[in-house]
């Protein structure tokens, strides 16, 4: 064994004893097989989609990243005209990403969309909102502006999550990698700044003002919209109808993707406490816990790359029923997070795609569904057999 090797293997222990000393979770690598399912094809030919919502009717609307939006019909997706979008900047991570419709609505619903919009020197997540009527989105308004502008294309975000009081959960990243910066810091320590929306959770009312009781509305320089903060690019939320857990999951750097459940007014810590270590150096970025900050429930290293989120309520696999399921990109499978009654994980197994995952659902049939961010995305269904 090399002297290189044994190094790392020297680092790696060391690690280990500072995570069980501190209590912070210790890295899964990749899990088990899950046994007792199959995916079937359902529709292809959507450019690299992103994200994919039922209305109540029971329709499937999908997104593309260049800013196209799609509807299932007949076993085929359809375009749909959009009226009034922004001009979607796609280079690197941006795309016109999540959407949502509102819960409540069913006829000519309200349908909410985050997208990365500008140019590579000035550019930031938008959450807009428009109105379907039939085949075309109507009326699209901007209701909020992500601030500070950022440059390059990394670290948007952006998922969507309705809460049963009618309040709206958006993601934001944190800007970007270093070298690059925003104002005088680092652009990943707007993390830490309640000063912009940068690396935060916000919580919105459903015309994009803060929700009335957010946790740091009255704080003087602080951005009344921010739920949670701490974060670095959440790409997954999902919220756990039996209990009322949120969860989300987020990229780390180079290892330390994590699975957090969100509180309000919670730090998790970005970039001051993660198990990631800079993709330039190698070098570890922060501690494994940082007092004063929410440490993860899992961290994943290697990283999966995660993507879309689901906690799982079901009938097609009552086993399954309550776990948490993740996308990986990089991974190209789907994680099973199994957990007891107190949030607490009892174990992990996989569902392998063989292909980058980019959102994962439960439709109103209880199967889960998968979005593939390929050329030719595709969405597959995911089916129970006998094992």
């Amino acid at each position: 064994m090399t002297a290189r090797a044994l190094g790392t293997m020297a680092c790696a222990s060391a690690l280990l004893l500072a995570l069980a000393a501190t209590g912070a979770p210790t890295p899964a690598a990749a899990p088990a097989e899950a046994r007792g399912w199959r995916m079937v094809e359902v529709a292809g030919g959507i450019h690299r989609p992103w994200a994919m919502a039922w209305l109540t009717d029971g329709r499937l609307l999908v997104t593309g990243k260049r800013g196209t939006l799609h509807v299932l019909r007949d076993g085929a997706f359809e375009p749909i005209a959009i009226e009034g979008l922004p001009p979607v900047f796609s280079d690197g991570q941006g795309a016109l990403m999540d959407l949502a419709p509102h819960p409540r609505d069913r006829e000519r619903p309200r349908l909410y969309l985050t997208l990365s919009t500008g140019s590579a020197d000035a550019n930031r997540t938008l959450l807009v909102r428009g109105r379907l009527d039939g085949d075309r989105l109507v009326a699209v308004q901007t209701l909020l502006a992500v601030a500070p502008p950022k440059s390059g294309g990394e670290h948007f975000g952006s998922r969507l999550l309705w809460l049963p009081d009618d309040t709206l959960l958006m993601s934001v990243g944190d800007g970007g990698n270093p070298p690059r910066r925003i104002g005088d810091r680092l652009a990943r320590e707007q993390a830490q700044n309640l000063a912009t929306h940068l690396g935060s959770i916000l919580r919105l009312s459903a015309d994009g003002a803060p929700a009335p009781d957010n946790p740091f509305r009255d704080r003087d320089g602080a951005r009344a919209e921010i739920w949670s903060y701490g974060h670095r690019n959440v790409q997954g939320l999902a919220r756990d109808p039996a209990s009322g857990r949120i969860w989300a999951t987020e990229h780390g750097p180079r290892g330390g993707d994590e699975l957090n459940r969100v509180e309000r007014g919670g730090n998790y810590g970005w970039p001051l406490q993660t198990q990631g270590r800079d993709y330039r150096t190698g070098e570890p970025i922060g501690q494994p816990h940082v007092a004063g900050t929410i440490d993860p429930v899992v961290v994943w290293s290697p990283s999966p790359a995660t993507s879309g989120l689901v906690v799982y309520t079901g009938d097609r696999f009552p086993a399954w029923r309550g776990s948490v399921f993740s996308g990986g990109l990089a991974s190209a499978d789907v994680r099973r997070i199994a957990l007891d009654g107190d949030a607490n994980v009892l174990a992990q197994e996989r569902l392998p795609i063989g292909s980058r995952v980019r959102d994962v659902r439960q439709g109103p049939d209880g199967f889960l569904y998968v979005l593939t961010d390929e050329r030719n995305g595709r969405l597959l269904r995911i089916e129970p057999v006998p094992e």
